[in-house]
């Protein structure tokens, strides 16, 4: 389990765990750090590694192997794959986020170099020791854009001039981050079709939900909750908003589209892709969403789940900090990981309320600050507000920049 530390990881090896799976768990604790030069926080509290894991056999029995490595040392990767021989490598060690890599050049080469070396180091490494190995690797619904036809999974057939072939759907990413999946796919691919590798790509959509029945077992096990403009999503920071009595903070028009699913189908859909194994030479793509909302719509939900509780609840509209369409078309397949006994949960007011409920308990550790404009803009990187805080983070502490800030203003740091 590459990424064991992260939102999805952790709860990923939770599960897997507890249905019988030997699960080691790599991570360099990086997610940690730049949470550190952001100035960011998960809302919920997180126990160090040694801690959760500790946690879990105690609970369970069950053993969760842990190691800090990083993808980017060829030596260690190739070392780790050659002891541990793995049937499966379950692959989520990468920089998510699309702000953080629209930052400035120094970030977007950091997700690039991050992303892309620490899956070439280990496609060669799977090639050498453990070629039958199957690599199931989370990438995302970004990688497609917003084009106005049908997004099919993966594959498309063309007919052109009289002959016809399947070919790799073109794409259309929209930040430096989403460019260096799409270029973990092709490189995925190329070594499934060259070097016989086999592997799944799990081009998922926007997770939501914090609860798992592995992470529910003791609150020593959560897993983050970001809702920032650089890590959150749009639902956590609209849960976050209509909790505090906030104005829900659409980007744009709201009618950007996308594909949305709840934490614990993204690990049941790990599960079914583990246990239903790739062909030798085979690549494949699961579109991994069960629903699709537009921003607009989402917002809507949060506010007609507040209003059931006589709570009035404002949408305004700010200048789209991004680059892309906010009103297309947009109809995604998602029937592979279904046909595999995939059973949905899908959105409702149960569940918004239930995250606003988990805000509710931990209001103290939100940073207002995070909630207000966005602070990375597509066209012209981190704010002008971002970049007087780093400096005067750097004038009162030891030189760690602080990365990304919403205000110019001094921000208040939330109790711990």
């Amino acid at each position: 389990m590459l990424g064991v530390d992260g939102y999805l990881g952790w709860a990923t090896a939770l599960h897997l765990s507890q249905a019988g799976h030997d699960v080691v768990g790599i991570d360099s604790l990086v997610r940690r750090r730049w949470d550190r030069e952001c100035g960011t926080q998960s809302l919920i509290p997180i126990k160090a590694m040694p801690k959760r894991v500790s946690l879990w056999n105690q609970l369970t029995g069950r053993t969760i192997g842990w190691r800090q490595m990083d993808l980017r040392d060829a030596r260690a990767v190739t070392e780790l794959v050659q002891e541990v021989q793995p049937d499966a490598l379950i692959h989520f060690a990468e920089q998510r986020s699309a702000p953080f890599s629209m930052i400035d050049l120094q970030h977007a080469a950091l997700t690039q170099v991050n992303n892309l070396l620490g899956t070439l180091n280990l496609l060669f490494a799977l090639r050498d020791y453990a070629p039958r190995a199957h690599l199931i690797k989370l990438g995302t619904m970004g990688e497609y854009g917003t084009p106005n036809i049908d997004i099919e999974e993966g594959f498309l057939t063309i007919t052109h001039n009289g002959r016809q072939d399947r070919l790799p759907f073109p794409m259309q990413p929209g930040s430096f981050y989403h460019l260096s999946k799409l270029h973990d796919s092709h490189n995925i691919q190329f070594a499934c079709r060259i070097l016989g590798l086999r592997a799944t790509d799990l081009h998922q959509g926007v997770v939501y939900g914090n609860h798992t029945d592995e992470v529910a077992l003791h609150p020593g096990l959560a897993t983050r909750f970001d809702y920032d403009a650089i890590w959150g999503t749009v639902l956590n920071r609209f849960c976050i908003q209509g909790a505090l009595g906030l104005p829900l903070t659409v980007y744009g028009k709201g009618g950007q589209t996308r594909g949305f699913l709840d934490i614990r189908d993204t690990v049941a859909c790990v599960r079914l892709a583990l246990e239903h194994p790739a062909a030798e030479g085979e690549y494949r793509v699961f579109n991994q969403f069960t629903e699709q909302f537009s921003v607009k719509a989402l917002a809507e939900k949060v506010r007609a789940a507040r209003a059931v509780h006589g709570l009035d609840t404002n949408i305004v509209h700010l200048a789209n900090p991004r680059v892309e369409r906010e009103e297309h078309y947009y109809n995604a397949k998602h029937q592979k990981l279904l046909d595999l006994g995939l059973r949905p949960h899908y959105l409702g007011d149960t569940l918004i309320e239930s995250v606003i409920e988990t805000v509710e308990r931990n209001a103290s550790r939100v940073d207002p600050v995070e909630l207000e404009q966005p602070n990375v803009d597509w066209r012209r990187g981190g704010t002008a507000g971002w970049g007087k805080a780093a400096a005067e983070s750097a004038a009162e502490a030891e030189p760690q920049p602080v990365l990304v800030l919403s205000s110019s203003r001094r921000r208040r740091r939330p109790s711990p």
